[in-house]
């Protein structure tokens, strides 16, 4: 006896489950496959969309999520979709037209979906409006940590330290193991100089729970600082063991190596993406030799010096974005240069990226003598 077909909610639920545990190839088949027979089933084209956007086909995502607002031009889901999708391509405000629509339609209470369009709008560095719509969410639910963290994150890149502090300190309040915020409140505490304050919430984070290679470093700097150890103290050993493990992770890293040669080399595999979480390891065998040193010249005249990823993660930190993942923040300049000249800069590779900035002239290197 023949299978019954599923029906258009099954094949969602499935491509849910897939998109969840992040296998966007086998979501996008399912999805097709659905549509193949329910073409004007919405909920299956807007995962299309987010599953397109996840695989960075951006204009096949627009498409999706434009043919599911036609099938519903009020389904909120298929408006942040495509004002996700509309800030990828630099049109801020239709993106903003979008959003606006949703969070005056009385969808305030949906924490996942202002936190998709505030985070959409951090992305692209639009503070003042992504802060706006954190504002709105924390305020319709109160008891939401991710949502007061997200608001202090805003606050924070909008220069307002005490407003940043008060909200991540709430969040932590609402749940004491939300591991980011806490590490980004002891980011904060060090860079303020409350070395005290920093170490607590540092050693406030399970050691297994440690995945930010700064956030141990700079713990292990302040306990060898505070409590007058010298390197290699016995005390010191689970962190220095977890430094390296985060740093030395040979299974990851083989991973990006095989991702970033396919795509240098045009060869990429379908779906196939480095881990963002992961491109902060990226090292050369050869990245700490003399010769390796490099000089970038940045477009307000400073000059920044090292390995291909130190030069970038040096303007990561001049920008403002330390904690933000490395290959997001490529990311983001790579778009903005785009809107800015049409020039199309790789955001993959380090090395790829400023030598592709230095050819469409935002930056100049200099190879040290």
């Amino acid at each position: 006896m023949p299978g019954r077909f599923l029906g258009s909610e099954e094949y969602d639920e499935q491509a849910h489950k897939l998109y969840s545990d992040g296998d966007y190839d086998g979501a996008l088949q399912v999805l097709k496959e659905g549509l193949s027979l329910y073409p004007n089933a919405i909920d299956l084209n807007i995962g299309l969309g987010y599953a397109r956007l996840a695989r960075e086909e951006y204009a096949w995502a627009r498409r999706a999520f434009e043919r599911a607002s036609a099938l519903d031009d009020s389904n909120k889901d298929a408006l942040v979709g495509l004002g996700e999708t509309l800030l990828r391509f630099g049109e801020r405000q239709e993106a903003l037209a979008l959003f606006e629509r949703v969070a005056v339609a009385g969808y305030d209470h949906d924490t996942e979906l202002m936190l998709t369009m505030g985070r959409a709008l951090y992305r692209e560095a639009l503070y003042s409006e992504c802060r706006d719509i954190f504002a709105q969410a924390s305020a319709a639910r109160p008891d939401s940590a991710d949502a007061a963290a997200s608001l202090g994150y805003a606050l924070h890149q909008l220069g307002d330290q005490i407003g940043s502090g008060r909200q991540i300190r709430r969040a932590l309040r609402l749940d004491p193991d939300l591991h980011e915020a806490r590490i980004y409140l002891a980011h904060l505490l060090y860079d303020r100089g409350d070395w005290e304050g920093a170490l607590r919430e540092y050693e406030c984070v399970p050691l297994r729970d440690h995945w930010d290679a700064l956030a141990v470093w700079r713990l292990i700097e302040l306990k060898r600082a505070l409590w007058h150890i010298e390197e290699g103290d016995s005390r010191l050993s689970p962190w220095t063991e977890r430094l390296t493990h985060i740093e030395n992770l040979p299974d990851s890293i083989d991973h990006l190596f095989a991702e970033i040669h396919s795509v240098v080399h045009g060869v990429e595999r379908v779906g196939s993406r480095p881990d963002p979480s992961q491109l902060e390891l990226f090292t050369s065998p050869h990245s700490l030799t003399e010769q390796d040193i490099k000089i970038v010249r940045l477009s307000d005249g400073a000059r920044l010096r090292g390995s291909w990823l130190e030069i970038v993660q040096q303007m990561r930190e001049q920008a403002g974005f330390l904690h933000e993942p490395l290959i997001g923040f490529m990311r983001r300049i790579a778009e903005r240069w785009l809107e800015q000249k049409g020039v199309e800069i790789p955001f993959y590779d380090p090395e790829a990226f400023l030598k592709s900035a230095a050819d469409a002239g935002f930056v100049q290197i200099e190879f040290e003598e």
